[in-house]
This record gives structure tokens, sequence and C-alpha cells, in this order.
């Protein structure tokens, strides 16, 4: 969608996308911190469950709003750019270079301490 409305070219599509992304994320980090914990990911949530700093009670909760709002989400998108609202996707989103950004992601080398 980014080359597309940045006439074909990537690399300012791949700058605004990425800008216009980590830009909302903050902002949704900021807003559901105190609602939420801001944790988006039902793995997170179900692993912070394991670790007894989510009450059981209130993980299928936060599991379902997760889940709608990701579906919800995207539906928007879709709608936004004049795209079908449901579509499957083609591409491939699972291999090596997944696992390793899933590796650094999760062991923490880059959070705050």
């Amino acid at each position: 969608m980014g080359e597309r409305l940045a006439g074909g070219n990537v690399a300012l599509a791949l700058l605004a996308n990425t800008l216009a992304t980590g830009s909302m994320l903050t902002v949704l980090i900021l807003v559901f911190q105190p609602i939420s914990g801001a944790h988006f990911n039902p793995v997170v949530s179900f692993v912070l469950a394991l670790r007894r700093e989510v009450p059981l009670g209130r993980l299928t909760q936060l599991v379902a709003a997760q889940t709608l709002g990701a579906i919800a989400g995207v539906m928007l998108a879709h709608t936004m750019f004049d795209e079908s609202v449901v579509q499957i996707s083609t591409t491939v989103r699972a291999g090596p270079a997944q696992w390793v950004s899933e590796f650094v992601q999760r062991s923490g080398w880059f959070s705050r301490s």
C-alpha cells in the first residue's frame, strides 16, 4: 500500500510506513498501558498468565479483545485503502528470518532495563 501511495518509490514507502507504524504503536502503548498493560499479542498475555502476572480469569478477556481488535483493525485498514475487506494472504510469513527476528525480540537484547 505504501508503494502505491509513494508512486512506486520503495525507499520512501518504507520510511513512511516505518514512521507511521512506530508513531501509532507508541500512541497505542501509551493509551492502553493503564488498561491492559499494552500487550497486544495473545501469546504475551498467555505467558504473563503463566507467570501469574495476569489473573487467569482476565486472560480470556484479553485474548478475545486482542484477537477481535486485530481483526477489526485489519478490516478498517482495508476499507480505508479501498481494498477487499476480507482477504486471504498469499505472502509466506514463515522462515528463518522470522524466527531470528522473534528470537531477537523475545530475548530482550533491545529492551529497556
